[in-house]
Formats: C-alpha cells, structure tokens, sequence
C-alpha cells in the first residue's frame, strides 16, 4: 500500500544506501593528500592498552557511519511500506528520524566539505516532507477486533 509519503522514504533510502556504501567501502583517497595519508596510517597510540593507527580510528569511524546509515536506508525502506494508520501512530518516530538529519545535515555543513552536506540536505528535505505528510494522512479508524491497537489510538 503506498502513501503520499512513500515516495519520499523511497528516495531517502536510496540516498542513505549511496551513503552507506560510500562509508563502508571507501577508503577515503583524495587527490593530494598521500602524505597526510601515509602519515595518519603510521601515526600509533594506544586505545585502552591496544596498540592502533590513527587510520584505524578513522576508518572505524567510517564504519560505524556506514552501519547507521544502512540502518537508516532499511529504516526508510520499511516506513515507505507502511499504511496511514501505522504511520500516524509512529508519527514522533517520522519526526525524529527527520530532526536526526537535520543535525546531521548541519554537522556537515560545519565540520565536511560540499559532498556530504548536499546528500545530507536532500535526505534531510525528503525525510521531512515524508514526515509532514504522514501527519496529513487520515487518522486511524479504530479496530475493536485488535486490542493493541485500539489501545495505542487512546493513547493518542
């Protein structure tokens, strides 16, 4: 069943899919920046009496970036499946979703470079719209046959 906002968790999740991918299997080589590199991939500390390079770090880093935004990919994937009633109900769930990329569209802005920023900002403009429309979606009739969820619309 498609909503007015499938589309827009659709393109959402396949943005955050690019995302994932880049972070999970990118090595982060840029075009003048061998020294810096080579020197970030020798450069030891130690990490809780474990010995580990900075590029260790770094690409750990990326790692869990990417883990989070395949997370979020699925995530998206899922609310672009489900019918108005459920997402009326999860309504702070679509809100908060949206907010999380706002802050991260604001974290790119500040501390990356143009790349980053622009995917966060389109992700940010669709997770919204997805969000504002849930909200626009007819209310949930309620359902004597499901106790739970006639239970979860009184909460409301």
């Amino acid at each position: 069943m498609q909503t007015a906002s499938s589309p827009f968790y659709r393109i959402s999740a396949m943005l955050l899919l690019l995302f994932a991918t880049h972070h999970i299997f990118g090595n982060g080589q840029r075009d003048g920046v061998d020294g810096l590199l080579s020197g970030v991939r020798f450069l030891h500390c130690d990490v809780q009496a474990r010995g580990r390079t900075c590029w260790d770090l770094f690409a750990a880093s990326g790692f869990f970036a990417g883990v989070f935004y395949m997370f979020s990919a699925i995530l998206a994937w899922q609310l672009s499946r489900l019918p108005a009633a459920t997402l009326a109900l999860v309504r702070g769930i679509t809100w908060a979703f949206a907010l999380c990329f706002a802050a991260i569209t604001i974290l790119s802005w500040i501390y990356f470079f143009i790349e980053p920023f622009t995917l966060s900002l389109a992700i940010t403009i669709c997770l919204a719209f997805a969000a504002l429309l849930c909200g626009r979606q007819a209310p949930m009739r309620r359902n004597q046959s499901d106790p739970a969820l006639t239970a979860a619309a009184n909460r409301q």
